[in-house]
């Protein structure tokens, strides 16, 4: 496995790979929202994109972990924890002081182990 500093992997690969890791369907354009982020980190196996995680930001401090995803057939294998452990150094290194994550709570644990700690935080649904 080999990750990838800002790929910017076409439509098509985070397409195939949002389908497979999050049972959705729909196409997206993705490269809007890329070309905002602070930074984001794609792992691959050859030239296979097999995992994905965003890092958007407020522009200043505050970094935002998004869409940490990876292909099923490449589970249980430490990549969402690399994809994660590399997010961190780049936004660190770009110049964020706090890194964010929102989460389902059966994600508690995966992200506890990658160094996030609890906080009290709000979401309101807006569509």
């Amino acid at each position: 496995m080999e990750l990838r500093t800002d790929p910017y992997p076409p439509n098509s690969e985070l397409n195939a790979l949002w389908q497979a890791a999050w049972d959705e369907t729909g196409e997206r354009d993705f490269m809007p929202v890329l070309s905002r982020s602070l930074t984001h980190v794609g792992a691959y196996d050859g030239e296979r994109l097999t995992g994905f995680v965003n890092v958007a930001w407020d522009g200043g401090m505050h970094a935002f972990v998004l869409d940490t995803c990876v292909h099923p057939e490449f589970r249980r294998r430490g990549i969402a924890t690399a994809l994660v452990g590399a997010a961190k150094n780049l936004a660190s290194a770009r110049g964020a002081k706090w890194l964010h994550v929102d989460f389902e709570t059966r994600l508690t644990e995966f992200y506890r182990g990658c160094g996030f700690v609890p906080t009290s935080a709000g979401i309101m649904r807006l569509a």
